[in-house]
Parts: C-alpha cells; sequence; structure tokens
C-alpha cells in the first residue's frame, strides 16, 4: 500500500521546481504513476509511506509537442497512447507505434509517459531502444538563484545503468526531443516471460529509409535492449547495411554479431539465439512499412497498429 502526507498539484513548471527544490527526503515526482504503484504494492516494496507527491500532470508547459528544424519536442507529459492516435507523431516517429502497441495494455498506456519510462532507466524498458534510433534527447530544468535553467543530454548519455541517470537533484524532466523521420519505416519487436504485459528478455526497434527505387538502403537505425544494463545502438549493423543492396543474405550476415551484444546475468544462451533473428525481422518489417519491395523469411504479414 503507498500512502503520503501531501499530494500536490502544481500548476506551472516554476511552482513544481520550487516544491520539488524545497521537498522533504523521500518526496516523490510522478505524472502516470504506472512505476511507482507497482513498486509500492505488497511484494514488491511492501507498505510505503512518502511525505509527499509531486503531480506534474496539471502543468501545460509538460504537455504536446512541436515539430521543428527536423525534431520532435514531446512533453514530458506525452503518453504512450499519443504514439498510436496522433497521426503527426505516428508519421514522424516511426517506431513509436509499434513500441507503442506492445507497451503494457490500453489503461496503462493512457497513463505512461515515455519520459518516465527513461527516468526509470530500466534495461528492460520498450521506450528506450526506440528513443535511441531517434537521436533522441532528454530536456531537465532546475532552479538556479529562482530562475529556471534547462540543460539537455542524449539519452544515451542520460541513462547510466540500471536505475541510474545523470539527473541531479532538483532537476525535472520536461521535455524529449527525437528526429522527425518522415518517409521511413518503423517497426519493434520483443519477446518476454509471458503473452501479454511482457517485461522485455530482448526487444529491437527499427527504422529503415530506402532509395528511390526501394531496392537499396540508404539508411538503417537498430536499438537493443533488455540483454544487458542498458539499450544500445548496433551502431556496426547499421554501417554495414547503409548504401547496400537488400538482401536476406547480406541482413542475415549483418544481424549476425548482435549476439556479441548480449551482456545479462541470466537467459545468456536464449537471448544470444533469438537476438540475431530479431533484429532481421525488425529490420525486415521496417522495410516492409517503408513500402520497400522487398519481402525476408522472417517479415510477417503487415500490421497497421
Amino acid at each position: 500500500m503507498l500512502t503520503f502526507d501531501q499530494y500536490l498539484t502544481p500548476d506551472t513548471l516554476e511552482e513544481a521546481l520550487w516544491l520539488w527544490r524545497d521537498a522533504p527526503e523521500g518526496t516523490r515526482l510522478i505524472a502516470g504513476a504506472t512505476d511507482i504503484l507497482p513498486w509500492a504494492r505488497e511484494g514488491r516494496a511492501g507498505d510505503v509511506h512518502l511525505p509527499a507527491l509531486i503531480d506534474v500532470t496539471k502543468i501545460q508547459e509538460l504537455s504536446g509537442y512541436t515539430v521543428e528544424g527536423g525534431r520532435v519536442r514531446l512533453g514530458a507529459n506525452v503518453v504512450y497512447q499519443d504514439f498510436l492516435t496522433d497521426e503527426t507523431l505516428r508519421r514522424l516517429l516511426p517506431c513509436m507505434p509499434f513500441c507503442s502497441i506492445w507497451f503494457a495494455d490500453d489503461q496503462i498506456r493512457e497513463q505512461a509517459t515515455l519520459a518516465g519510462n527513461l527516468v526509470n532507466a530500466s534495461p528492460a524498458a520498450d521506450g528506450t531502444p526506440a528513443v535511441l534510433v531517434l537521436n533522441g534527447s532528454i530536456e531537465l530544468a532546475r532552479l538556479e538563484d529562482g530562475v529556471v535553467e534547462r540543460r539537455t543530454l542524449p539519452v544515451a548519455e542520460f541513462i547510466q545503468g540500471p536505475g541510474r541517470t545523470l539527473m541531479e537533484r532538483g532537476e525535472i524532466v520536461t521535455a524529449v526531443t527525437m528526429d522527425a523521420l518522415d518517409g521511413y519505416g518503423g517497426s519493434f519487436e520483443k519477446v518476454g516471460h509471458r503473452r501479454s504485459l511482457v517485461i522485455s528478455v530482448a526487444c529491437v526497434a527499427a527504422v529503415v529509409k530506402t532509395d528511390a527505387s526501394g531496392r537499396n538502403f540508404e539508411d538503417v537505425r537498430l536499438g537493443l535492449g533488455g540483454v544487458g544494463p542498458m539499450a544500445v545502438r548496433l551502431t556496426d549493423i547499421e554501417e554495414r547495411l547503409k548504401g547496400q543492396p537488400i538482401s536476406s543474405e547480406l541482413i542475415r550476415e549483418a544481424c549476425a554479431s548482435a549476439a556479441d551484444r548480449v551482456a545479462s546475468r541470466s537467459r545468456v544462451a536464449y537471448r544470444r539465439r533469438v537476438v540475431p533473428g530479431f533484429v532481421e525481422a525488425a529490420i525486415e518489417d521496417a522495410l516492409a512499412h517503408a513500402g520497400a519491395p522487398y519481402r525476408g523469411e522472417h517479415q510477417r504479414e503487415i500490421i497497421n497498429v
């Protein structure tokens, strides 16, 4: 059970930062609260009592998104369901709808924020590989002599390990910014211990762009999660494929090295066995959603989520 002395709902970022700066030790900042509630239930953390919760969902500055300079800036309160229902986000962030459909269930997607998923820094977080392939960065705000100051870090640097980030005391995430990839195909592959509400044993995000003929790779971006302390970009495979004619043999050969990225402490042999095939399938599905004529052996019927 989770109990607390105060439940605070600031209306502005500045108000939230003052509350957060002066909050008693143990206060938690929440938006969707989809991580803290399971953590606090019996069997995880047991009974938990906190001095306060600061809920930032009423802050308008943290809502919505803008598109500028080839980047999409998502307010920190943007939830996973938005990647399924907003046509602009579906088009510009092509792997996010497929990541979202795998993310928990309908009710949780309406509450869970992408920013919160990143801050939680779970090795199995679905959002992290997808954000990495979109060259994501995270914007943080803090009070400095009473003035709101901001800084921005690449997500690849922000996440330092399981549950560890470069967020400093008194900071609040204000936005996540990613490349706008209109014209790319995207995909997301995942395997876990059960069929629903799955925590990843391995997950792969992919975005692919072909040349005008649809027969050659122009750009390939791949992110792998759930197989080590942090999600990683598969830059060696990306570079092997870029500019090359699309073929099953090339994809299979390039993806074989993905098994070497497994750095887990459990189910190592299983992960090494499935990861190359998962990366192949992610590339093939992304090609299909990009409209390429290629059809691979791992590719399923195209699913429009």
